[in-house]
């Protein structure tokens, strides 16, 4: 495998991840938020503005996640434990975002820290 060529990708996946939170934040998340016509759930739209965050910025967890993995095939090092490492911790921190966004009212961030959780104790044994 070419190692500049993974790498480049990496980093270029990585890149879109930020720019993605960033610039979704500022030209996309926020404009649509001022409109005041979404749906409340749950009492009010406090709810649906939180969901609509984390779900925005957990793909760039998954991007930063697959530029990991990149990064392990690039120096010859995605071994089944290092590449479920990656996953893991893409999964805890997919759940931590979750759980800080939506102040724990999404259940989902159960689902990936037990992912996150599992699959790195997975690693190990």
């Amino acid at each position: 495998m070419n190692t500049f060529l993974l790498l480049a990708a990496a980093v270029i996946t990585f890149g879109v991840g930020l720019a993605h939170s960033i610039l979704g934040e500022r030209y996309i998340l926020t404009r649509l938020f001022r409109r005041g016509n979404l749906p409340p759930l749950f009492g009010g739209t406090e709810f649906t503005e939180r969901t609509l965050r984390f779900a925005w910025h957990l793909t760039t967890v998954a991007w930063w996640g697959m530029a990991a993995v990149l990064v392990l095939l690039a120096f010859g090092a995605a071994t089944a434990r290092n590449v479920s490492l990656a996953l893991g911790i893409t999964a805890l921190v997919s759940g931590v975002v979750t759980a800080w966004i939506s102040r724990g009212r999404h259940l989902a961030w159960i689902a990936f820290v037990f992912i996150g959780v599992v699959t790195i104790y997975a690693s190990f044994i």
